[in-house]
């Protein structure tokens, strides 16, 4: 049978693309052709075809949006990360990872899989694989190369859609880094895992020694790699620097070695960036992976806003989306400070689907903006119904509507009688607001 690669490469056009097509309103050979080059990826386990929304990630694309949850090794709440599972459906994300390092993570895994249907899920199986031999043998530094490879089998056969794998930090750039005057040598948590196993052991990272046989493996199940990026500035002095774009260079050698084997490949990218170098950011990547699909956290635009940096992250990346990136993966207000709870995770979900949306507009206007153009006009009829819906989060829109209780007038209480539509409402439509001379009110 092959994989969807391969397919789209002999001209065949499968159920899938048909379906891509239409829910993206797209020419569906635009999907086929996307696919053939390695420019657009399906978040599918085939395992798991019939269970999940199938989500198109890519060029032409609209963009998506992730939203990370799962335990930490301090703080297991199951209960907990399936509501979060939920309200990040509920909200409005295209996708979960599941990052949880805490707890019994298989049970884990499954039963957030199970909450998040129908989104795809994705993980960090070197995670797993760490935390398995902390429990077994007292310490994750002892695990071996099986002990990963087989952690990665495990989530495939799981159903698992797409996982992060830090197969482009090698042993010699990891002891580079580690040794340098970066403000942040290593912030990826995989990525310092497999950075510390590499130079206890004094062995090459086995995600990148074992490629050509982790690509046989997703090949089987069709499932997307998506290669994480260990040395992604975690300060903003960092962005670009030689262990970044390093990697980067890695790591596109890496997607061409997978397109090569017919498997699904995307690439992850930073981080904390400065505003101006955004668009450079996702220029660079796009033309060294030839248009993979681009991944992106964030990314942040200041060091500086602890507990807001679901704002820092939605500013970047809005301008990184609106000139290529295909995928956002959220920041909560928690990030850098805790573990997220459930409502700064629709916090986060929120942010970054206003920033996706933004860019969609720029993108692809008349694809994007119908639900703009509604508002605009249920705005100027004073529909209040109809603005709450149209929102991106209809329950916060309402809340703040009726925070003061019900209104005199058919304005709100910003402008009272001084409404725009209320004061031009005569001329307009022949009509005029009978209670449009209420007196003021008075403290």
């Amino acid at each position: 049978m092959g994989t969807i690669i391969q397919a789209a490469r002999r001209g065949v056009v499968t159920d899938e693309m048909k379906k891509i097509a239409e829910v993206e309103g797209v020419d569906v050979e635009k999907v086929r052709n996307g696919i053939a080059a390695g420019r657009i990826v399906l978040l599918r386990n085939v395992k798991r075809a019939d269970k999940v929304k199938i989500v198109a990630v890519g060029e032409g694309m609209l963009t998506k949006v992730n939203a990370n949850i799962g335990t930490s090794n301090t703080l297991i709440d199951l209960n907990m990360e399936i509501e979060k599972a939920k309200i990040a459906k509920k909200y409005g994300a295209d996708t979960v990872m599941d990052l949880s390092t805490g707890g019994n993570l298989d049970v884990i895994r499954r039963k957030i899989m199970e909450a998040a249907e129908p989104l795809p899920l994705g993980t960090v199986p070197i995670y797993q694989a760490f935390m398995d031999v902390t429990t077994k043998k007292g310490a994750g530094i002892n695990m071996t190369e099986d002990d990963v490879l087989n952690t990665i089998e495990k989530h495939l056969k799981d159903g698992v859609d797409f996982m992060t794998l830090h197969a482009a930090l090698t042993k010699d750039l990891a002891l580079k880094a580690v040794r340098s005057n970066r403000a942040e040598p290593i912030v990826s948590r995989g990525g310092s895992i497999i950075a510390a196993w590499m130079l206890e052991h004094d062995k090459e990272n086995p995600l990148y020694s074992n490629f050509d046989y982790i690509l046989e493996m997703f090949k089987e199940y069709d499932a997307v790699i998506s290669l994480g990026d260990s040395l992604r500035p975690g300060a903003l002095e960092d962005a670009h620097d030689e262990f970044h774009i390093s990697e980067l260079i890695n790591n596109a050698r890496l997607v061409k070695r997978a397109r090569e084997a017919g498997v699904q490949v995307m690439l992850e990218g930073p981080g904390h960036v400065p505003l101006d170098r955004v668009i450079a950011d996702v220029k660079l990547a796009k033309r060294l992976t030839e248009g993979a699909p681009y991944y992106i956290l964030g990314p942040l635009v200041t060091d500086i806003a602890a507990g807001y940096d679901h704002i820092a992250g939605a500013i970047g990346g809005a301008v990184a989306a609106a000139n290529g990136a295909d995928f956002l993966c959220y920041v909560t207000p928690a990030e850098h400070l805790n573990l997220p709870n459930p409502e700064q995770v629709r916090e986060g979900v929120i942010a970054f689907k206003i920033a996706a949306h933004a860019a969609d507009i720029v993108k692809y206007p008349e694809r994007a903006m119908k639900r703009d153009l509604e508002m605009g006009r249920c705005r100027a009829a004073l529909d209040w119904e109809c603005m709450i819906n149209l929102s991106l989060d209809p329950d916060r829109a309402k809340e703040i509507r009726n925070q003061y209780g019900p209104t005199p007038l058919k304005s709100c209480n910003m402008c009272g009688s001084l409404c725009v539509f209320l004061l031009l409402e005569k001329w307009r439509r022949g009509k005029e607001e009978k209670n449009l001379n209420i007196p003021v009110a008075s403290k």
